[in-house]
């Protein structure tokens, strides 16, 4: 079985699973709103622009992300699906190619939820104009969050203490990540917003790039260990 056709079956699996027990997208939307409601009273602003208005969208986001990587393998580990599939002739970095592609179309799912209230609970000023280079560093950022929680979580297999092991690695991984992101969003964020500097989703997307190189690597011996 080709690599690509089995990351698509996988895929496919974990999304009609979803679909059917609505469980994981619901709960990051619930845990980034609560995040996102806290930072607004805690913040004792009327509105957000720049650098906060940047941090208060990017913290509910990681916070949401945390869950989704805790929960990646969930499934598997309940049913001795890693075990089944590591019998099968399927390559097995392609579960975790699989897993990844799963996790940055939750995240990007979320996004509908997250950016709107966004901007009806913290920004002040209209996202509009500034929606689609918002949009294109959020995307950055989802891809590379989602590298790096397929990463820990192929770790974290079998692990007893993986709700420890997740934040304690994902965060530091992520910080490179959302340093970009901060820097790329907060001139788009203030008041008469700037053009998007594409030096920082440039450092974004080579991040990404990165990260998957070593995924792609290191993938299959993570899921066989």
């Amino acid at each position: 079985m080709s690599g690509l056709r089995t990351v698509w079956t996988v895929l496919r699996k974990d999304l009609l699973l979803e679909r059917r027990s609505f469980e994981l997208l619901p709960a990051m939307a619930l845990l980034a709103l609560g995040t996102m409601i806290v930072l607004r009273f805690a913040l004792d602003q009327d509105a957000v622009v720049g650098d906060l208005a940047a941090g208060a969208l990017l913290v509910p986001l990681l916070f949401a992300a945390l869950l989704g990587v805790s929960r990646l393998f969930a499934g598997e580990e309940r049913d001795g699906g890693i075990e089944q599939f590591l019998l099968s002739p399927a390559p097995p970095g392609a579960l975790l190619g699989a897993k990844v592609v799963g996790l940055a179309l939750v995240l990007l799912a979320l996004e509908v939820v997250l950016v709107p209230a966004f901007a009806l609970l913290l920004f002040g000023e209209p996202l509009f104009p500034v929606l689609r280079e918002v949009l294109l560093v959020l995307f950055l950022l989802d891809l590379t969050l989602a590298t790096i929680g397929g990463l820990v979580a192929g770790m974290a297999i079998g692990a007893r203490s993986r709700e420890l092991i997740v934040p304690i690695l994902v965060v530091p991984l992520a910080i490179p990540a959302l340093i970009a992101a901060q820097a790329a969003l907060a001139p788009v964020l203030e008041p008469g917003a700037e053009a998007l500097a594409w030096r920082w989703p440039g450092v974004l997307a080579i991040y990404a790039v990165v990260l998957a190189l070593v995924g792609s690597v290191v993938g299959e011996y993570l899921v066989e260990d």
